[in-house]
């Protein structure tokens, strides 16, 4: 154990859950706690009548590592928690920062669990799954507790969802599923983006070895898992880290940069141990939880004092970054890490030996904000604001983005996506099967909040269950088709995700008419070459000429927004879409489709 201490305190030691924490051995539990600070320690829970004078902790270094054999505690399940007494000669209570287990809310005390039993059986996956760089990566954002509920309004287990969620994600074509936080949280309403337990599940849906089977029976279905971490802070609840043995181990010294704008403490990244927590912390769910991608949330206050760029650059947090994706690179060099960042920070996505920070995807938020500003405008008007569908393409190749619609835009009066665009009931439906068939086809990754997909007007509430029987109307069911289409398509298409972040393969070929607010691009890899053509205007067009490279072949609709399956007036193209020698828009040779009012169609180049 040498060298865990040794680069547990410079910040580098990623297993420190194998030697801290509770573990099972010879014939009972082996409890170990870093508290420094601390003058007496005794290990307090059922097994004891919570009275722990007889179990006091023996205090192994000078370095501050505290350790007691209980052969009392033999299984599964049984609380307990540290009894601290303080420089300051005060008695306090603290949850285990290493526990795998926890009492669920609001309960708080620590569980022994023995993380080593379950034998996954997902070896196919994991030898093939990878970055998916020139993979589709089509993610369902999803809250575990809200996505489906029982007729009693409780919570599904791991285990009892999965049949229903592989059959859901298998039917509407998303490749990964992202769960919103599942390390264990004590209040609801954070969505467990207030973490108390960074290595224990949270204890709402089962146990960890339910969640291990979760995540075993999604890859051997072929659906890879994403999870989101809260990197940055902690609760203020003082059975948690913080003040954990009388001084402040793992949030700053300082009080301007130990409270966060969320209520919480912010981790002091400029101490080793510290880092080597949260190391951990990640290592253990990729490890023993097979986690095929981490969603860091708030980068950007990780990069820049409060995520004010005027505070300037906060120097821990980034060195913090910088070596924490270097590690998890090289550890785990199949594992995605994504970074919810909406700052201007460069070189988010370049390796970190090239001088970047070391991410491999980082949210485009940028382009869901203009989108959204662009949507709400009267189409009147929009022939002014054409750049906000614009702009994203000239720094798209900056960064390798990943496009959000995800649960933050869904809450808190913001409305839901399609209550956020202009226009009447029907008009509404019909620009938001243009607005998603123009993030399919963009370049870039996608992510999608559960019930986006069904076009719903109430937003996210957590404490009910996504309704999926709206579907019972035709106008929302129609657009579930849609969406399953578009999903599909894109999941078949090379060319919408291959060689994405190379410029070549992307090109405007309408892009400045502001007068008819018609967009018109293409997207190719190899031999193969789709055309996405959007109408955000209410007019339709029964023969809309543009230019196109091809000098030889034809087009075929392999999409349209319009057709009579999905509530639409199928104002399509059937057949060959012939190319003509006739110039438009700067090109020798030219196509003439029907374009749909509010509409967006997809054509595929036959050689």
């Amino acid at each position: 154990m040498k060298k865990v201490i040794q680069n547990f305190f410079l910040g580098e030691e990623m297993h420190a859950f194998q030697y801290l924490g509770a573990h099972p051995h010879l014939d009972g539990y082996i409890f170990r706690v870093y508290a420094p600070k601390a003058k007496k320690i005794e290990l307090i829970g059922d097994f004891n009548h919570w009275n722990g004078k007889n179990h006091c902790l023996k205090k192994i270094n000078s370095k501050g590592f505290f350790e007691l054999y209980v052969p009392e505690i033999k299984k599964n399940y049984e609380t307990y928690k540290f009894h601290i007494l303080t420089s300051k000669n005060t008695w306090i209570d603290k949850a285990d920062p290493y526990a795998f287990f926890s009492e669920l809310r609001p309960s708080n005390a620590s569980k022994t669990f023995d993380i080593n039993h379950y034998i996954f059986h997902d070896a196919q996956w994991m030898a093939f799954r990878n970055k998916n760089q020139n993979r589709p990566l089509n993610i369902y954002e999803l809250h575990l507790g809200s996505w489906l509920k029982k007729e009693d309004n409780t919570w599904y287990s791991y285990e009892e969802i999965v049949d229903k969620l592989i059959t859901y994600i298998q039917k509407n074509h998303f490749t990964h599923v992202e769960f919103m936080p599942l390390l264990e949280y004590p209040f609801d309403g954070s969505w467990g983006y207030q973490c108390s337990g960074f290595f224990s599940i949270t204890s709402r849906y089962g146990n960890p070895d339910q969640l291990k089977y979760l995540i075993d029976q999604l890859h051997q279905n072929q659906i890879g898992v994403i999870l989101d971490y809260v990197v940055l802070h902690f609760v203020k609840d003082a059975f948690s880290l913080g003040r954990f043995d009388g001084s402040h181990l793992y949030e700053s010294y300082w009080l301007d940069q130990r409270h966060s704008p969320w209520d919480t403490y912010l981790f002091d990244f400029s101490k080793p141990e510290v880092m080597s927590f949260v190391l951990s912390s990640l290592t253990y769910l990729i490890e023993y939880f097979h986690i095929d991608g981490i969603r860091f949330d708030a980068i950007s206050n990780l990069i820049f004092h409060q995520g004010n760029k005027n505070l300037g650059v906060n120097e821990s947090g980034l060195n913090f970054i910088k070596k924490m994706n270097h590690l998890l690179s090289f550890s785990f060099p199949t594992v995605m890490l994504i970074a919810e960042d909406s700052s201007d920070f460069e070189k988010v996505t370049t390796p970190t030996f090239e001088g970047g920070l070391g991410f491999d995807y980082k949210w485009d938020l940028g382009w869901m904000n203009d989108t959204f500003a662009y949507l709400k405008i009267d189409p009147l008007y929009r022939g002014n604001h054409i750049q906000k569908i614009t702009f994203s393409m000239y720094y798209f190749y900056s960064e390798k983005f990943l496009l959000p619609l995800s649960h933050d835009e869904v809450v808190h009066m913001k409305n839901t996506v399609i209550n956020k665009i202009w226009g009447s009931y029907e008009d509404k439906f019909k620009q938001l099967k243009t607005l998603y068939t123009y993030m399919f086809t963009h370049p870039g990754k996608k992510l999608n909040f559960m019930g986006n997909e069904l076009a719903l007007f109430e937003e996210w509430n957590e404490n009910k269950a996504i309704p999926f029987d709206i579907l019972k109307y035709p106008i929302h069911d129609s657009f579930h088709q849609y969406f399953i289409a578009l999903n599909s398509l894109y999941l078949n298409e090379p060319a919408l995700y291959q060689q994405e972040y190379n410029p070549q393969h992307f090109q405007w070929l309408m892009c400045e008419n502001a007068a008819q607010n018609i967009f018109i691009y293409q997207r190719t890899y190899q031999q193969e070459c789709l055309i996405t053509i959007l109408n955000f205007a209410p007019m339709q067009y029964p023969l809309y000429r543009f230019g196109i490279n091809q000098k030889k072949g034809s087009f075929k609709e392999i999409l349209n927004s319009d057709k009579f399956c999905y509530h639409g007036n199928n104002f399509i193209n059937e057949g060959k879409i012939a190319i003509e020698s006739i110039p438009s828009h700067g090109k020798e040779q030219s196509i003439q489709v029907k374009i749909p009012s509010f509409g967006a169609l997809i054509l595929k180049y036959i050689p």
